[in-house]
């Protein structure tokens, strides 16, 4: 897996695990799965519900299209894979 994929795990997990507020995570999990699995265009609509500053629009398409480029699909379905796992810990 790529630096990006780790990083991209680590941050998923710092943000269930710190919180443990239930109400969030269904939220930060379709979040994640649209992050790393969904198209641009799904990901950006979904940034654009909480926020529609452009150059975080911008921003956020930049980031999605370096993901969508480095990670392989093998990559993504192991984010995936280790996410469910963090999302069926009893701290979500």
């Amino acid at each position: 897996m790529t630096r990006a994929g780790a990083l991209l795990l680590l941050c998923a997990a710092l943000l269930l695990i710190t919180g443990g507020n239930c109400d969030n995570c269904p939220a930060v999990r379709e979040d994640v799965y649209l992050f790393v699995g969904g198209t641009p265009e799904e990901y950006i609509a979904k940034v654009k519900e909480y926020n529609t500053n452009s150059a975080i629009v911008a921003n956020t398409r930049r980031l999605k299209d370096r993901v969508d480029e480095k990670l392989t699909e093998e990559d993504k379905q192991n984010a995936l894979s280790i996410l469910n796992k963090i999302y069926s810990s009893s701290l979500c």
